[in-house]
């Protein structure tokens, strides 16, 4: 039986470097999967959640004036090098950056819903949620976590539009459990995402910040090693 490893990838959802950790790390494991059928290693990528700025308002605030006001101290120039950065690095994943509009808000039910996600539907569905969820807020200026982003979400999941429509309204729903996982995340040294952990037979690799795709194929490769 090959060995399963888990890969953990600590994220927050407006995060711009965890959204090209996410995609470079799932062109990783697909390259990896074709390459290597008889690997001795099988990898399953799961989700754990990280509040970047918990303090923030669900109501948010421009992302532009945040990004060039807490980033950048206000400075113009600073902030359309930032921009003019972010944008070369998405093209290459096949991400448009849009720091232009939209607002910085509080992630916690997005985190919410994709534990749930997580916890109760096939592998993959949280994962298209937080594909969605990234391409909303970062290419189409959506809010993070409003109803209507959550909504739209869940269906990307494969939920019906009744039953995403009664998780994202259900607000306690698995909110403690997400807020315990958000804490220990915190207790295991997480204070930055991206923050990925590949669990290996003999001992785990943790990448913190965004990689290359080659880099995170290495380590695929380390601990399919490690196995034998």
């Amino acid at each position: 039986m090959p060995y399963e490893s888990i890969i953990t990838f600590t994220l927050d959802t407006i995060c711009p470097w965890t959204y090209l950790a996410f995609i470079r790390l799932n062109k990783a494991l697909d390259n990896y999967r074709t390459t290597n059928p008889s690997s001795p290693a099988t990898f399953t990528l799961k989700l754990a959640p990280y509040q970047l700025y918990p303090d923030a308002t669900q109501e948010g605030v421009d992302k532009y004036e945040w990004y060039k006001n807490e980033k950048y101290d206000g400075d113009e120039a600073r902030m359309s090098k930032y921009m003019n950065v972010m944008g070369g690095l998405g093209k290459e994943e096949g991400i448009t950056f849009d720091f232009g509009g939209g607002k910085v808000a509080n992630t916690l039910h997005a985190h919410r819903v994709l534990w749930w996600l997580q916890k109760n539907k096939e592998d993959g569905a949280a994962l298209e949620a937080v594909k969605e969820l990234y391409t909303q807020y970062f290419e189409q200026r959506g809010h993070p976590s409003s109803p209507e982003t959550l909504v739209k979400a869940c269906m990307a999941a494969g939920l019906s539009g009744e039953e995403a429509v009664k998780l994202v309204e259900d607000r306690e729903e698995e909110l403690r459990e997400t807020k315990a996982a958000i804490r220990e995340q915190a207790g295991n040294g997480v204070d930055s995402v991206p923050y990925v952990v590949f669990e290996g037979r003999k001992r785990d690799f943790t990448l913190v910040g965004a990689k290359s795709v080659v880099e995170y194929e290495k380590v695929l490769g380390q601990v399919a090693r490690e196995c034998t």
